[in-house]
């Protein structure tokens, strides 16, 4: 059985491997997230970058913003900065993430210019990279791929992932556009 640990003690450790990450101090690891369905492109399992993730916050109260597109969860203000908040997986199409006590932000853009977060159900922690095997390429629709989906693994419990590529995101016109 894995050894239990408070959550304050996950976000320190994992708050001390991005920081260590972007020193490229860190090991060949990424960060899983978990958002939408299996059925949305890409799945419900998300690897990003340790140096393109930022950081991962607990949901604070988000301010809803009107007329914007439905997968506009809001603006969260996160230690005195204001963040755009997208739905992931109501942006891909999906049911909206349900809010809870495991929802949780992440601040993606601010290494990027951009402060943007991603609304996801649940951050997974830490994935060590060298146990992802290759498991083929990621189809939106009739053939088409966009090009903020990375590749997709398959790790040592036959879980697929997919890796999400946050410049390419935060350089998509249907990303940036919210107005209605």
């Amino acid at each position: 059985m894995a050894k239990r640990i408070s959550l304050r003690e996950f976000q320190q450790n994992l708050s001390e491997r991005l920081v260590s990450a972007r020193r490229g101090e860190g090991s060949q690891a990424l960060l899983g997230v978990e958002s939408g369905s299996d059925e949305l492109p890409g799945g419900s399992r998300w690897l990003i970058d340790l140096a393109d993730s930022g950081e991962v916050a607990p949901l604070p109260q988000l301010t809803y913003a009107p007329l914007t597109q439905p997968w506009f969860a809001g603006i969260a203000n996160i230690r005195g900065v204001l963040y755009s908040v997208v739905d992931f997986s109501a942006w891909r199409g999906g049911a909206p993430t349900p809010i809870n006590a495991q929802s949780r932000l992440l601040l993606v853009g601010a290494r990027h210019g951009i402060n943007s977060a991603l609304l996801v159900r649940r951050a997974l922690g830490l994935r060590p990279q060298l146990q992802m095997h290759a498991a083929g390429d990621v189809r939106v629709g009739a053939g088409e791929t966009a090009p903020w989906l990375g590749g997709r693994f398959k790790d040592a419990q036959d879980v697929i992932w997919t890796q999400l590529r946050i410049p390419a995101l935060l350089a998509d016109t249907n990303y940036l556009d919210i107005a209605l």
